[in-house]
């Protein structure tokens, strides 16, 4: 076996052993922070929203100049994968006209926000212990951030 492939092993069994089984401050920050150098090497100011497994926000950061209406979208898209337990780029197919979900952003007193930038930050153990969303750029812009900040998550780099 290799160092590399060695090196692999021991990364994922310590991001198990380590697997947060809550979304606690100094995760969402840091995440955030990432998410945010991330949003800005693209050019996009972004609102970046973490909630915790019951979808209530943790933070909410936003860029300077970013978009007032960003802050409820983001919001709103932490609160949507968490409470469907899946992105909102999965839902969006499923809420449009003859989809089985048609009509859902209409549910949750219009919490429910059917389109890209919502990705549920899952922990080792396959358990949703958050949900993250960002608003801002343009749904394929906001959509890459998300996944990337749930990617951040789920390799364990937002420590």
């Amino acid at each position: 076996m290799n160092e590399q492939a060695l090196q692999a092993i021991v990364d994922k069994v310590v991001r198990e052993i380590k697997a947060p089984h809550d979304m606690t401050l100094d995760i969402a920050l840091s995440l955030a922070e990432k998410v945010k150098a991330k949003a800005a090497s693209m050019g996009v100011k972004a609102v970046v929203a973490i909630s915790g497994r019951a979808g209530h926000p943790v933070l909410v950061q936003c860029m300077d100049d970013s978009y007032i209406a960003s802050y409820d979208v983001a919001v709103q898209k932490a609160f949507t994968v968490v409470a469907l337990k899946m992105s909102t780029s999965t839902l969006k197919p499923l809420a449009q006209p003859g989809g089985s979900l048609y009509g859902i952003q209409f549910t949750n007193n219009g919490k429910i926000v059917i389109f890209g930038g919502g990705e549920p930050l899952i922990n080792a153990d396959g358990e949703i212990i958050g949900g993250l969303g960002i608003s801002g750029g343009s749904e394929a812009q906001d959509s890459a951030l998300a996944a990337y900040g749930k990617e951040i998550f789920e390799k364990g780099k937002y420590l």
